[in-house]
C-alpha cells in the first residue's frame, strides 16, 4: 500500500507497512524577499555653482557633493564649507596653492635678485673708484742713485715728488732714452718734463740746463738757445751756456759756432771750476767730455 504525504500534511505517524513519498510542491511559487521602500534622496545645493543637485557629483558643473577633507589638517569638511574649520585653510584651489602656516617659502629667488644687486653694486663702485682716482703718470729715473726703480717701461710713481723732484726724475728719464736711441720715450716724457719745469718755483742755471737738453733732444733749437741766453745773462761765463750753443749749432750745421763756444768754453772753464757750482759737480762727466772734444778741436 503506498500513500502519498506532503511534508507537513500528517499529524500522527503513519500505518506501518505504509511507504512514506516526500512531494515538494515543484509547482509552488518561490518565496522573495519583501519589496522595502527605496530611500528618498533629499537634493542639496552645490557648493561650486550653487545649483540644487543629487548624488556624489554635481550634475551642473561636475564638483564633488560628498563630504570633503582638508589639505592641511585632513579634517573632515561640509560639502558648503569653504574654510576649514579646525585650521582655517581655504578649501580647493587656495588650500593646494597657498602656503601652510608656519611653512618656509622659497627664498632661491630672492637669494638670486640679491646676488645680482650686490654683484652690480661692486661693479659700479669699482668703476666709479678708478674714474675718480686716477693713477698719475710713472716715470722712471734709470741715472738717479737711490730711486726707486721699477721694471722697464713701469717706472715708480712720482706723483708725491716736489715739483723739483719730479722734474728732475724726468730729465734723467728723457736723457737715458736719448743716450740709448729710444725716440719713443723721449717723445712720450719730453712734455711732461718741460710742463714739470714750468711749475717749478725758481730756476737756477741747473734747471735751465736740464731744460735745454731737453728741447735739444726734441730738436727744438731755438727754445734751448733763449734758455742759454738766459743762462748766460743771470751767470756770465757760466759753462752750461756754452755747451748748450756749441750742441745746438752742431744740429743747425753751422761748424763756425760751434767751434767758437767750444772756444769761449775753454776760456771761461778755470774760472769756472774753482767757483766749485754744484752743477758742475752733478754733472761732471759731461763737462769733462766736452772740454776733451773742444781742446781736439782747437788749433
Amino acid at each position: 500500500m503506498t500513500a502519498s504525504w506532503g511534508i507537513n500534511r500528517f499529524q500522527n505517524e503513519p500505518p506501518a507497512g505504509t511507504t512514506i513519498r516526500l512531494d515538494f510542491a515543484p509547482n509552488r511559487r518561490a518565496i522573495r524577499p519583501p519589496d522595502y521602500p527605496r530611500p528618498f534622496l533629499t537634493p542639496t545645493h552645490c557648493p561650486s555653482c550653487g545649483n540644487p543637485a543629487t548624488g556624489k557629483f554635481c550634475s551642473h558643473c561636475g564638483a564633488p557633493l560628498g563630504p570633503a577633507t582638508c589639505a592641511r589638517c585632513q579634517a573632515t569638511l561640509s560639502p558648503e564649507a569653504r574654510f576649514c574649520h579646525r585650521c582655517g585653510a581655504p578649501v580647493g584651489a587656495a588650500a593646494a596653492t597657498g602656503p601652510a602656516p608656519g611653512s618656509r617659502p622659497d627664498r632661491i629667488p630672492w637669494l638670486i635678485a640679491g646676488i645680482s644687486i650686490a654683484i652690480l653694486l661692486g661693479v659700479i663702485g669699482y668703476t666709479a673708484g678708478r674714474n675718480s682716482h686716477p693713477a698719475a703718470p710713472d716715470m722712471a729715473n734709470n741715472g738717479a742713485p737711490g730711486g726707486a726703480s721699477g721694471p722697464p717701461g713701469q717706472p715708480p710713481d712720482i706723483s708725491q715728488m716736489s715739483p723739483r723732484e719730479r722734474f728732475d726724475r724726468l730729465f734723467d728719464r728723457v736723457m737715458s732714452a736719448a743716450e740709448q736711441g729710444d725716440t719713443a720715450t723721449v717723445v712720450r716724457f719730453s712734455p711732461m718734463a718741460l710742463a714739470a719745469y714750468e711749475q717749478l718755483d725758481s730756476f737756477d742755471a741747473d734747471a735751465r740746463y736740464h731744460a735745454a737738453m731737453i728741447h735739444l733732444a726734441l730738436g727744438q733749437t731755438p727754445e734751448a738757445l733763449a734758455l742759454a741766453d738766459t743762462l748766460l745773462q743771470k751767470d756770465p761765463g757760466h759753462l752750461f751756456g756754452y755747451v748748450i750753443r756749441s750742441q745746438a749749432a752742431q744740429q743747425q750745421n753751422r761748424p763756425a759756432d760751434v767751434k767758437k763756444n767750444q772756444a769761449a768754453f775753454l776760456q771761461h772753464y778755470d774760472v769756472e771750476m774753482k767757483k766749485n757750482r754744484v752743477e758742475y759737480q752733478q754733472h761732471r762727466p759731461v763737462i769733462e767730455d766736452f772740454k776733451k772734444q773742444a781742446q781736439s778741436a782747437a788749433p
